[in-house]
């Protein structure tokens, strides 16, 4: 990826630019992209709109669309190329630890039914996400998204499943947070 960004002439790159060097991998990446600012505390509004952008992504998926289709408007923002490298750069290490123990394995992911049903779930994950609780509930739901990301990534199912697993219990989690919500204004209204 850096060596294609590299070649690109301007200062700054587009976000169209950078989904087409990453081709059949863009949609990975974009999951690991909006889960990130999810594993850590982050004020309201950051879950809501990575919710809301997976959302997108994860129709797209569901659909069967082969890459990700994004509003022109944001394939048109641009980012510093240095930006790009740097995190290109400080990413390349991770994903290189990743690869030590990650390996191809359960390709139902790589089948169209497979990725499919991936999208489902990360649809009802993004849907969790839109409405976590606030600061502490995102982050197992942002986990969750970023593990099937990178599972995706590497084509490793058991990465996936382990996402599913963690998506799982950030999904009860929130469950249990909307629950304790109403049970508290209903007793509070004496309902």
């Amino acid at each position: 990826m850096l060596t294609v960004l590299s070649e690109q002439e301007s200062e700054r790159l587009t976000v169209g630019d950078i989904v087409a060097v990453l081709k059949d991998r863009a949609f990975a990446l974009l999951i690991v992209i909006l889960g990130l600012p999810n594993c850590l505390p982050m004020p309201p509004p950051i879950p809501l709109v990575c919710g809301l952008l997976l959302l997108l992504v994860a129709v797209q998926i569901t659909a069967g669309m082969s890459a990700p289709w994004l509003p022109r408007a944001l394939l048109r923002r641009s980012v510093a190329r240095k930006d790009v490298e740097r995190a290109a750069n400080r990413a390349v290490p991770l994903l290189r630890r990743l690869e030590h123990w990650s390996r191809p394995r359960m390709s139902l992911f790589e089948t169209g039914i497979g990725l499919r049903g991936v999208g489902l779930i990360l649809l009802t994950l993004s849907l969790a996400l839109i409405v976590a609780a606030p600061i502490v509930g995102q982050i197992p739901l942002g986990l969750a998204i970023c593990l099937v990301g990178l599972g995706l990534v590497e084509r490793d199912g058991v990465v996936v499943l382990a996402g599913l697993a963690v998506g799982a219990l950030g999904v009860l989690l929130n469950a249990g947070f909307v629950y304790a919500l109403v049970s508290g204004v209903m007793s509070l209204f004496n309902l």
